[in-house]
């Protein structure tokens, strides 16, 4: 039973989900003992997962291991979602109720017994809950964001719990991440690789949805400051074969199954599905192709709906910048501050004789303008050093028309001359950072408060800021020498570009992460520009960029400002993924 804040409460109909039903019984399938589920966002997987618990409580008592993130995921998940499937399914309730009115102590948030089994609930981050007590079924959810450990594999370290029983069945759920160190992408290649496909009404042939195929009737806005918004009017699916094109309520009428790209795998017991979210019960192709349309030239933006809509790894850097291809590229601003920023942060790192600090501007649709790197020579623990910063970060800077415009925020890296740091930070809007070097971790990772200091401590996922800050480059600005000196040589290039990419396997897990190309070279630049872009999505925080730039937009002109959007053409075209 769907609780009563699921977008159809009541009883289970798989009959609105038929992508599901070769995934459910693949599980009581005896030749099957591996099954991998590739999916976007919102296609039921969750309660796919959720409908394997119950049917064997019911009909086949095992011990069940559900396997989430990270333990804070397990929790949740199993207050939010198993909680409320045993709460509201009667047939279940009394199975596992009956042990938790005899006060049983083990009978926990993350550990529920029922008669003849136990459900077990751990995250990929606490490897002593998967590695203790056999189990029959596991379910690995989110597998993408697993975390790697120094014991290990997560999903190997469970799987191991599962060889004491013949009759084992181990399930992989996930939407894809990035594209070569995806897990499930790895995962449903060893798999049959069932895609899900729709019958063309016209010429019979059988296709999967794919926005390559999509024709979008649409109409773009850009307001007063430079947010861009997109109203979809229609959305047709073009067929490949024969060229019609057709509605979204025609498509989602017609027949509709799986067709198998690796079928041979069912002898190596191992089932793998992909569905995206254009065969979604619940969402609007619409709907779909105005986030992608919104999102077109924001990697980060684009990597969220490639993934949760589409169901695919993003490719996160499309292409290797040179630093001679950035050299080139630097362009005059007009003034101090070029026309388009809202926002100034700036990002400091400290040196044992030097601080670097980097000065960005920010603007709709994340456009950035770097407008002044600078290294101030001088011990961190003597105070004329900081001094000298403090005259980078209190001045205002000036627009061509004389509009100013001062630093929002500050983040200092606090690595080094630690305590400098915090007694420079104190009271002030300049923060304290510490970088954490580890794989899957966002870039805001976490806030914590040192009561004994009175400041705020940020935890930054420096992995996770250099991925964002090289999918950028190409789009980004950097300003010559007029009325600033800003210092974008090919000393701060060569800085900027010391970094690469490398995939490397890490707790058993292949990782993202970012090393040194000559293990001498600096990168005060590259650190400076994340620390920046970090203090930009701390004061964005949980809301939305285009709210919090239109707030800035307002600011910078003394007073609020309705915002009415520009005269747009209507434009149809076909949307390529990659262009």
């Amino acid at each position: 039973m769907l609780p009563s804040d699921s977008p159809e409460p009541g009883r289970w109909k798989t009959s609105r989900v038929e992508h599901m039903r070769p995934v459910m019984d693949s599980f009581t399938d005896p030749k099957i003992r591996r099954i991998v589920v590739k999916s976007s966002a919102q296609v039921s997987k969750t309660e796919c997962l959720l409908n394997v618990v119950g049917r064997f409580v019911m009909l086949d008592p095992c011990p069940i291991l559900i396997v989430q993130p990270t333990l804070s995921d397990a929790e949740d998940f199993s207050k939010t979602r198993l909680g409320k499937m045993i709460q509201d399914s009667k047939a279940l309730t009394p199975l596992f109720y009956e042990k938790a009115r005899q006060h049983d102590p083990n009978q926990t948030i993350l550990s529920k017994f029922f008669k003849g089994g136990r459900v077990l609930l751990c995250g990929s981050n606490s490897p002593s809950g998967l590695a203790s007590r056999p189990i029959r079924i596991l379910l690995c959810d989110e597998v993408d964001r697993y975390i790697p450990t120094k014991e290990g594999d997560a999903v190997d370290l469970a799987a191991k719990r599962t060889s004491n029983f013949f009759n084992s069945k181990i399930a992989l759920f996930s939407t894809p991440t990035t594209e070569g160190i995806s897990r499930i992408d790895a995962e449903y290649m060893f798999g049959t690789q069932e895609e899900w496909n729709h019958q063309c009404p016209n010429c019979g042939e059988w296709h999967t949805l794919k926005v390559e195929n999509m024709i979008a009737d649409y109409v773009e806005h850009k307001d007063a400051a430079g947010n861009k918004s997109v109203v979809v009017r229609s959305v047709k699916w073009r067929c490949p074969d024969c060229g019609l094109e057709f509605t979204e309520a025609q498509i989602k009428s017609t027949a509709q199954k799986y067709i198998a790209l690796n079928p041979s795998a069912t002898e190596n017991g191992i089932r793998s599905f992909w569905v995206n979210g254009f065969s979604s019960a619940w969402l609007k192709w619409t709907d779909i192709m105005r986030e992608w349309l919104e999102a077109q030239g924001d990697s980060t933006r684009e990597s969220v709906v490639v993934n949760t809509r589409f169901g695919l790894s993003y490719q996160s850097i499309k292409k290797v910048v040179e630093e001679s291809d950035l050299t080139e590229r630097v362009e005059a601003y007009d003034g101090e501050i070029p026309d388009g920023v809202l926002c100034l942060t700036c990002g400091v790192d400290v040196q044992a004789n030097r601080l670097a600090y980097q000065i960005v501007g920010f603007g709709a649709n994340m456009e950035i303008w770097s407008i002044q790197y600078n290294e101030l020579y001088g011990k961190p623990t003597e105070k004329s050093v900081w001094r000298k910063l403090d005259g980078a970060l209190e001045r205002a800077y000036k627009f061509k028309d004389g509009r100013t415009i001062k630093i929002s925020r500050t983040f200092i890296d606090s690595g080094f001359a630690t305590n400098e740091v915090y007694n420079y930070c104190k009271g002030t809007s300049r923060f304290p950072i510490k970088g954490l070097g580890s794989v899957g971790i966002p870039l805001i990772h976490k806030y914590t408060r040192l009561e004994d200091k009175g400041i705020l401590l940020t935890i930054l996922g420096v992995n996770d800021g250099k991925a964002q800050v090289f999918s950028r480059l190409e789009q980004m600005h950097f300003g010559r020498d007029d009325t600033l000196s800003r210092n974008f040589d090919r000393n701060y290039f060569k800085q900027l570009c010391s970094e690469h990419r490398v995939i490397k396997r890490l707790g058993g897990q292949l990782a993202e992460v970012y090393e040194k190309i000559n293990r001498d070279a600096r990168n005060e630049a590259l650190d400076t520009l994340v620390y920046a872009l970090a203090a930009l999505y701390s004061l964005i925080g949980n809301g939305k960029p285009d709210k919090f730039f239109q707030k800035c937009f307002d600011n910078l002109r003394g007073e609020p400002k309705k915002i009415t959007p520009v005269k747009a053409k209507i434009k149809q075209r076909t949307i390529d993924l990659w262009s």
